[in-house]
């Protein structure tokens, strides 16, 4: 059994759960509404302040561990989602390099010879407060940091002249360029 799975996730005031006949839990609040398939290893009780996730199937011990404690943060996160949502900052380096919205998409200037553009998915919000600084908002924290990776991955920062899409706050390690001996 896992050590996370055993601690139970509070439901604060305002927050909606419910378990579904067919092992889905939905959880509702003010930021959105998220939904979970829960695994024929897992089972999940649902009180009125709290949920208890619980092993189902102990034949394969191992999984059924490790699938409590990851179901568990699972529910942690949907909770903290509907409730604060999440959010990741990116900021890009480079000289000419931008960020714009267009509608539901957003469009990167970040070296190539034409823009790359992005869509944006369901139940997340993108801004760009300037050319190289991107917010981006959503409840579902799996949604929030797959969208940030996508964008960073079109052009990493690079460690020589630090160019790139990073992190809010991300410390690129920087190398020395080339020495000349004379």
């Amino acid at each position: 059994m896992s050590r996370i799975g055993k601690k139970p996730v509070a439901i604060p005031a305002g927050v909606t759960v419910t378990k579904a006949a067919d092992k889905k839990i939905k959880v509702k609040g003010p930021k959105g509404e998220l939904e979970l398939a829960l695994r024929p290893e897992v089972d999940v009780a649902v009180d009125k302040a709290e949920l208890k996730v619980s092993v189902a199937d102990a034949t394969n011990a191992r999984a059924a561990g490790a699938y409590h404690g990851m179901t568990r943060a699972f529910l942690a996160n949907m909770v903290e989602g509907v409730t604060k949502g999440f959010e990741k900052r990116l900021e890009i380096q480079g000289v000419g390099w931008n960020a714009t919205m267009q509608g539901t998409k957003i469009s990167l200037n970040v070296g190539y010879n034409k823009p790359v553009v992005l869509p944006i998915p369901k139940g997340l919000t993108v801004t760009c407060p300037d050319p190289t600084n991107i917010i981006i908002q959503g409840c579902d924290a799996q949604v929030v940091g797959e969208l940030a990776a996508t964008i960073r991955r079109q052009r990493p920062p690079e460690p020589y002249q630090g160019k790139g899409v990073r992190y809010k706050g991300e410390k690129v390690e920087r190398k020395q360029g080339k020495s000349f001996g004379s």
